[in-house]
């Protein structure tokens, strides 16, 4: 984990700084500052030392969890993160819950119904989560709400602490767009894996010897078809947490994703590298955390 992280900061932190131009001269083009005050400048954000040098300070800033202060609005870096990061949070955990709500019981059902027209059903449905982008569902849903209901999600976010009702009111539609995609990757995923599954032997024996189907999918089958279905879903989480642009954009959520953008639109360097180590930290602890959970689902799996 820690090498990971640690490759993702150099790369980052050199890109940062091979990108052409200079950062402060970029930020007062066009304006008539003179060339001391951009110097100072450069001196206050250590452009002025050896790359390794400014390097080794922003990395032992970051341990400290001290990313300097963002060059768009002044504020510290870390308090921008964590003023998005709860709602992008909230989001992927929404998402995820309904993706999963959907994509298990589906997929399941396609793999013992193989080539029924459930099955066939089952498998446009997803194939349709997968045709259609997130941002265009959520388009339809907010102009059906409109239209047939008269109600559109509210346009200022409520924190889940002050308002539940108002705070789900704004997530359940961004949550069934992406949720709906979602949910199509770990459907044909737990379909794939159980229909592998379900030819093993033990599961023939297990039929063999008089047991209810019911009880040989679910308890036999579908537990060791999760392992690479739950590799899929945390990798699918990870990306939720700054992926959504395009649906925070629709639905007027400042997440992590939009504050990315916004960032690189501003060229605030301090805050991009932030957020990038933080995504790749996302995904690393994520995946050290379902590397963990496989001890629990397949009791042949040892670490030692």
């Amino acid at each position: 984990m820690i090498p990971t992280i640690v490759g993702v900061a150099v790369i980052t932190f050199v890109v940062m700084r091979l990108v052409p131009g200079d950062i402060v001269a970029l930020r007062y083009a066009g304006s008539s500052v003179p060339q001391d005050v951009i110097d100072q400048e450069r001196h206050i954000l250590g452009l002025d030392k050896p790359m390794l040098v400014q390097f080794v300070d922003w990395m032992t800033s970051a341990a400290r969890l001290d990313f300097g202060q963002s060059l768009w609005t002044g504020h510290a870096v870390i308090d921008e993160v964590w003023t998005r990061l709860p709602l992008s949070l909230e989001l992927a955990v929404v998402a995820t819950f309904f993706a999963i709500l959907i994509a298990l019981p589906l997929g399941v059902m396609a793999a013992v119904r193989q080539d029924t027209w459930v099955d066939y059903t089952i498998r446009i449905f997803s194939v349709g989560g997968l045709a259609m982008p997130s941002f265009w569902i959520g388009i339809m849903l907010v102009l059906t709400t409109i239209t047939l209901f008269g109600w559109a999600p509210p346009l200022v976010f409520t924190p889940f602490t002050e308002d539940p009702v108002a705070n789900l009111s704004q997530l359940v539609l961004p949550a069934i767009s992406v949720g709906y995609r979602y949910s199509a990757v770990s459907m044909r995923m737990t379909r794939s894996t159980l229909l592998d599954v379900l030819r093993e032997d033990y599961v023939r024996t297990a039929r063999a010897k008089g047991l209810r189907d019911t009880l040989v999918v679910v308890r036999h089958a579908l537990r060791n078809a999760l392992l690479p279905v739950i590799t899929v879903v945390s990798l699918e989480f990870a990306f939720l947490i700054g992926g959504l642009v395009v649906t925070e954009q629709v639905f007027n959520l400042n997440g992590i994703g939009k504050l990315l953008v916004d960032a690189v639109a501003h060229r605030d360097y301090p805050l991009i590298q932030a957020l990038v180590l933080l995504l790749a930290a996302v995904f690393v602890l994520v995946n050290f955390a379902v590397d963990l959970l496989y001890v629990v689902l397949d009791p042949r799996i040892r670490y030692s």
